[in-house]
């Protein structure tokens, strides 16, 4: 086949130096008839793949040895040579011929090239040739990059549709486009799954701060209520967490007064009755604790020689762990905090059991 200058001049140009050297004795063929001269030791020290077609004997004594390199373009077999000369690849090479080198260091086994073309194609990745980097990534065992290649893809995935290598892999690899609509189902429930997991330790830590609050209204008193032996001192200062003491205040004097609730008839008083119930499920001082109803309830479980509710024991858990970790994470939240900062936690929500 003719080789035009060009190419040549390009040849030349990269193999100056150590590839030119007159020692070498094999030569690489590419895809354009291009002969890239080379020395076997560089060679077969850098690819065990090379090493074995170096070592395997030829038929004649006097054939010249010669290793083709093909399906690649002739410049990015000449880099790929150079790279194994020097076991560095820069920024222009990676930027022109990165797929190229992450596919022959792959069949070639030379891994820190490998590593090098993973990083600087994840780095370069585009709406453009996601789809085509990621078909790579799976031939080239890739995980790292394909993961990268998925994640991308399933985040625009709208712009990815519009692209040829897109409409391209439709026609030739519905299987790859199969996982990829699967890998983007399984990421919406993994959101979701998050999503929902933050909302009830959300929920847990509420509840948590609420069994607090409890407590601290009980014993010592805030703004408007307090203790069935004291008055609540008419100069008290908001306490720390008074949102939702606040809102747990407000739903003490409610439950008090309220003459619904002794047909059952009142959500608020209701929602009073299972705080108070989650409290004595949690307390380990009913004897001397100030909490109303708190003895009463731990009686009427005895008593009433059943199992509680599998759910109502999973909450009560839940919110023991949240208390746990809330009381771990104080001093740390001393440090980051002001003295003077408002807490912003909502007032005491609604919850199912």
């Amino acid at each position: 086949m003719k080789v035009t200058p060009a190419v040549m001049d390009v040849v030349d140009e990269r193999l100056s130096g150590e590839l030119q050297q007159p020692a070498a004795d094999v030569y690489i063929i590419t895809s354009g008839g291009v002969r890239i001269p080379a020395q076997s030791t560089v060679l077969a020290a850098s690819s065990p793949v090379l090493e074995s077609i170096i070592d395997r004997p030829t038929k004649h004594r006097s054939s010249e040895k010669s290793i083709p390199i093909l399906g690649v373009p002739c410049d990015a077999v000449s880099v790929f040579v150079e790279i194994l000369y020097s076991s560095k690849c820069n920024e222009e090479q990676m930027e022109k011929y990165g797929v190229h080198l992450l596919a022959l260091s792959h069949v070639y086994l030379v891994p820190h090239l490998k590593q090098s073309c993973i990083k600087g194609l994840a780095k370069r990745l585009t709406i453009e040739n996601v789809v085509d980097v990621l078909q790579l990534a799976r031939l080239c065992d890739a995980p790292d990059l394909y993961l990268r290649c998925m994640k991308l893809l399933s985040s625009n995935f709208k712009a990815v549709e519009e692209t040829e290598g897109w409409k391209f892999l439709q026609q030739h690899d519905p299987w790859l486009e199969l996982d990829i609509l699967q890998f983007m189902d399984e990421a919406e429930s993994r959101k979701k799954r998050s999503r929902r997991h933050r909302q009830e330790q959300s929920l847990y830590l509420q509840l948590s701060e609420a069994m607090e609050c409890l407590e601290h209204i009980c014993t010592e008193g805030c703004t408007i209520v307090g203790p069935y032996d004291m008055q609540p001192g008419t100069k008290k200062e908001p306490c720390s967490k008074f949102s939702t003491c606040q809102g747990l205040q407000l739903l003490i004097k409610h439950f008090a007064t309220c003459k619904k609730r002794v047909n059952g008839g009142c959500v608020r008083c209701k929602r009073m009755w299972q705080l108070l119930r989650l409290h004595s499920s949690i307390c380990e001082e009913s004897d001397e604790c100030k909490v109303p109803l708190c003895r009463q309830f731990k009686l009427k479980a005895q008593l009433a020689k059943k199992k509680e509710d599998a759910r109502w024991k999973i909450l009560v858990k839940k919110v023991v762990a949240a208390k746990v970790l809330s009381s771990l994470s104080l001093a740390k939240r001393k440090r980051e905090e002001e003295p003077t900062m408002n807490h912003t936690h909502p007032g005491i929500r609604s919850f199912k059991l």
